[in-house]
């Protein structure tokens, strides 16, 4: 009986350590449970959201995906990027052509009508892109929330951090590595190009080298819409996957692989270097694809988030409290 007694003795702190390790998490890191308590129909409220937005305009899935994408790359996910003024990351160069505030902006007025003061903008963000890519069939995946907004932004380190479309591949990795994303999440992240489109500014120079890496009737076809004299057609659209525009699957690998990757960007991660191994993969594999694209969204959504008493949590996401 004394053993027993002694092990039990041990066991239980041991229990109640376990336990208290598992809530840990919605009181100092980000957990999806965070707002069970505090706002219950949150999560519902932006799913409907999204919704109505993707249906009204097709495009706004890619817009969502690529908020979240370019607010995490600067300060992390702190919705930094919804900031306005002067000087901010939405007026940064690299932010030209991000599109998609204005659904936030509503997504965030539903749920304040529900729950004033409790869920971030970041956390709006963080959650609409995954119900985006839901909304154009693409995958899902447990979004942590718990994230709080920055009161600030900072447009210089849009210029230095925020991936280019003309980047070659030992760039884009390094892009990503500083970011603590591998070089597999870079290549399921960029997959997210299996949706949106790009304007002729961004993809103008790779259609008219001779060098580059591209099948000759697919540029001929973009020269049409894209004159090689700027800046006519600057603002002319083609989509990043010819085929399949407006549905998240795996033909923005097949491309690559028939040298019709649009950008630069999305060319070098197949020719004849390191990522070809991986695109290859999720060519075979498209559920391999949509496993990976959720994982790294989720590893994309843990860089340097503000939790606890960090941050704020803004009333209005396009300006500070």
């Amino acid at each position: 009986m004394g053993y027993h007694k002694s092990l039990r003795m041990i066991l239980v702190p041991i229990v109640v350590l376990l336990v208290s390790v598992n809530y840990m998490p919605c009181k100092a890191q980000l957990c999806p449970k965070f707002y069970d308590d505090t706002c219950p129909s949150a999560l519902a409220t932006i799913r409907d959201s999204v919704s109505s937005a993707v249906s009204s305009n097709r495009r706004m899935a890619a817009f969502l995906i690529r908020l979240h994408f370019h607010d995490c790359f600067v300060q992390g996910c702190d919705a930094s990027i919804l900031l306005e003024g002067t000087g901010s990351e939405k007026e940064s160069p690299m932010n030209d052509g991000v599109l998609g505030y204005e659904a936030i902006d509503d997504i965030k007025a539903a749920v304040e009508s529900v729950c004033p003061g409790v869920v971030s903008c970041a956390d709006i963000l963080a959650v609409a892109a995954r119900d985006a890519s839901v909304e154009v069939g693409g995958p899902s995946w447990e979004v942590r929330l718990g994230r709080r907004d920055s009161i600030g932004t900072n447009a210089s380190q849009a210029i230095t951090d925020i991936p280019r479309g003309h980047n070659n591949l030992s760039e884009l990795i390094a892009s990503f590595d500083r970011k603590g994303l591998s070089v597999r999440d870079m290549v399921a992240l960029s997959g997210s190009h299996t949706i949106g489109m790009a304007r002729c500014v961004r993809f103008r120079d790779r259609i008219y080298d001779n060098t580059s890496n591209i099948d000759a009737s697919f540029a001929a076809n973009l020269r049409s819409n894209c004159p090689q004299t700027a800046p006519n057609g600057d603002g002319n659209l083609e989509p990043l996957d010819l085929q399949t525009p407006n549905t998240f699957d795996n033909n923005y690998f097949r491309n690559l692989v028939t040298r019709r990757g649009l950008l630069t960007s999305d060319q070098v991660l197949f020719n004849g270097d390191s990522t070809d191994s991986i695109v290859t993969e999720y060519v075979d594999n498209p559920s391999l694809f949509d496993s990976d694209f959720a994982t790294a969204m989720v590893k994309m959504g843990d860089i340097e988030p503000l939790t606890g008493t960090s941050g704020t949590i803004r009333t209005r996401c396009n300006t500070a409290n």
